[in-house]
């Protein structure tokens, strides 16, 4: 009898080392899920209740043996709100540490260099994973950058950083301005800044398109900007077609081919290169630029150089078969 019940103890306790180590494994072991799974915390979620959501996305193989190992092995630190990415395999530890880091999934909305405010606001209106309404921005506003936003997140949010962004880069930049910049003001910066912006594709030649811009405001010229005459007409969209003869003509607050001076307000949403441009233009004695059919210009100091070299331009259209 008492050899059969030594035999039952150790047997008992053998099951109870065998349960014990499977406790453990199943903390650190490899989980159930096949594949990455995108699981969602909301505000005030509990660990038991995620824990459930986690067993019925099969992350977990059950949601209380997930939290006992939690209780025993895990941190107290809470979990937080936030869209995550559980990778596949994950064990109860990894997952544990991943819903109690912050370190959400991250996606971003993106400005290109020149782009109106009307196609921002409908990119942001386009984000299916942002919420909630938001007016069209104020042209020049909004600092061109890639901007990471959370699922869920308001869109007036991610607005209010790129409209702060602007702010910022406006602060940091405007008093380190050259004593040869012909702006007045920060909204004057952004005004000629958004017209070079427009002008010129090219960064090296940013410089020099202020510089040109510059020179004619300086003498009272206007400034001839085809951008300023499609702006009025589509808010900075592309036009589809060629500017007709009464656009060019057209008399507003935007179209620098019928005024001296700057346009009332941006035409764009220009860049830090571009406000950088203007606050520190390239010094030149040229007033005129067309294009030189390789994505760049030509410059020209008088009418004369800068005739030849529209028939030049002109040439190379032809050839092209654009004309």
């Amino acid at each position: 009898m008492r050899r059969l019940g030594c035999l039952v103890l150790i047997a008992g306790l053998a099951i109870a080392a065998l349960l014990a180590l499977g406790f453990v494994r199943g903390w650190t072991g490899d989980g159930p899920a096949a594949k990455d799974t995108t699981v969602i915390i909301s505000q005030g979620t509990t660990l038991t209740a995620a824990a459930r959501d986690l067993e019925k996305d099969g992350v977990i193989d059950s949601a209380k043996t997930f939290l006992s190992r939690a209780k025993i092995f895990g941190s107290d630190a809470p979990i937080r709100a936030g869209e995550y990415r559980i990778p596949a395999r994950a064990s109860n530890r990894e997952i544990l540490n991943i819903l109690q880091s912050g370190k959400v999934i991250a996606r971003l909305v993106t400005v290109p260099e020149g782009m109106p405010s009307i196609l921002v606001h409908e990119k942001l209106m386009a984000e299916t994973y942002l919420t909630g309404p938001v007016d069209v921005p104020l042209e020049g506003t909004v600092l061109p950058d890639s901007y990471s936003f959370e699922r869920g997140e308001s869109r007036q949010a991610v607005l209010d950083r790129m409209q702060r962004a602007m702010k910022d880069t406006m602060a940091q930049l405007w008093p380190k301005r050259s004593k040869t910049t012909v702006v007045k003001t920060p909204q004057e910066a952004l005004t000629l800044a958004s017209i070079v912006e427009k002008e010129t594709g090219v960064p090296s030649e940013r410089r020099m398109v202020a510089g040109v811009y510059s020179n004619r405001l300086v003498k009272g010229m206007r400034l001839q900007a085809d951008p300023t005459i499609i702006y009025p007409l589509t808010r900075g969209k592309p036009l589809g077609r060629r500017i007709r003869r009464s656009e060019i003509e057209a008399v507003n607050g935007y179209n620098t081919y019928s005024m001296a001076g700057l346009p009332a307000g941006p035409i764009a949403n220009p860049s830090r290169a571009s406000i950088e441009a203007v606050l520190n233009p390239e010094k030149t004695d040229a007033l005129y630029f067309v294009a030189d059919g390789k994505g760049g210009h030509i410059f020209a100091e008088t009418l004369e150089e800068h005739n030849a070299n529209v028939k030049k331009w002109f040439a190379i259209r032809r050839a092209r078969g654009e004309m």
